[in-house]
């Protein structure tokens, strides 16, 4: 039998502050409720913080398996949702000067986990280091967190120009996040449009708006995610709106030619050959 493709999201920001790991995180278990298999990666090698974000002891991280001491496998911790969360670890100087050859192999593990999966989130580091642009690259698709105050338009505008003009990246998927009013979401589109369609020749989709919500404060308070600890708040039925609209989006089949997430999956399912 031909397995279809992992979907794979890389959710970025170029900035910090502006609640990525929270999107990430309630995203993930979002799409766990519709069904989906998701495995969560916090490739925030400097403040990883999935884990603590959720409350959940991690005995084991990335480094463990970098340093050669254990599988990938096992490293994976049970989230809420069913969603299982591979965790980083924080500070740890030996993740935040990871070579390329050191992200490649940290991609290609990910090979032998994907006849269990259907999704995988990435969330990235802040900024445009490296480690994020491997990432993101490796990803199919790209989400970029945005709030409403100038550093954050800006920040965003670097990563998109980043990956564009030095990868050929021309697809980004744009998130507001902590909007005051519908209306904030769709402006704060307009202004990052606005820039990119000027200087930059790539495509942004609007994917919709967060609302602020105390909501979210407390659940961090409570070390859980919001779309678990207040499903009816006005975040977490964003949230499930927002998963419904990623769940739609249509699987890459096919290989692009440079180092990503499950690519022999991609190689087979596009020759036919069973998986």
């Amino acid at each position: 039998m031909s397995m279809s493709p992992v979907q794979v999201i890389a959710v970025t920001s170029g900035k910090g502050g502006v609640g990525k790991t929270n999107v990430s995180v309630n995203l993930s278990i979002a799409l766990a409720e519709l069904g989906r298999r998701v495995m969560l990666l916090d490739a925030d090698f400097a403040l990883a913080n999935v884990d603590v974000l959720l409350g959940l002891a991690a005995k084991r991280n990335l480094e463990d398996v970098i340093n050669g001491d254990c599988e990938l496998a096992d490293v994976l911790l049970e989230g809420p949702g069913g969603i299982r969360i591979v965790p980083a670890a924080s500070g740890a100087k030996v993740m935040v000067k990871l070579s390329s050859a050191q992200h490649a192999g940290l991609i290609q593990a990910f090979s032998d986990l994907s006849a269990s999966l259907d999704v995988l989130v990435i969330d990235t580091a802040d900024g445009i280091g490296e480690g994020v642009v491997s990432f993101v690259r490796a990803a199919q698709e790209a989400i970029v967190v945005v709030c409403d105050e100038p550093t954050s338009i800006a920040d965003a505008y670097a990563l998109i120009k980043l990956l564009n003009r030095d990868y050929g990246m021309n697809r980004f998927r744009v998130l507001a996040n902590m909007a005051y009013a519908p209306q904030e979401g769709r402006n704060l589109f307009a202004k990052l449009t606005r820039i990119t369609d000027r200087y930059l020749d790539v495509s942004l989709h609007y994917l919709g708006a967060i609302p602020h919500d105390e909501c979210v404060r407390k659940a961090v308070q409570k070390q859980r995610a919001v779309y678990e600890a207040f499903p009816r708040s006005k975040s977490a039925l964003a949230f499930k709106a927002i998963a419904r609209k990623v769940d739609s989006w249509p699987l890459l089949e096919s290989p692009r030619g440079h180092l990503e997430f499950f690519v022999e999956r991609l190689i087979r399912h596009k020759a036919g050959a069973p998986v």
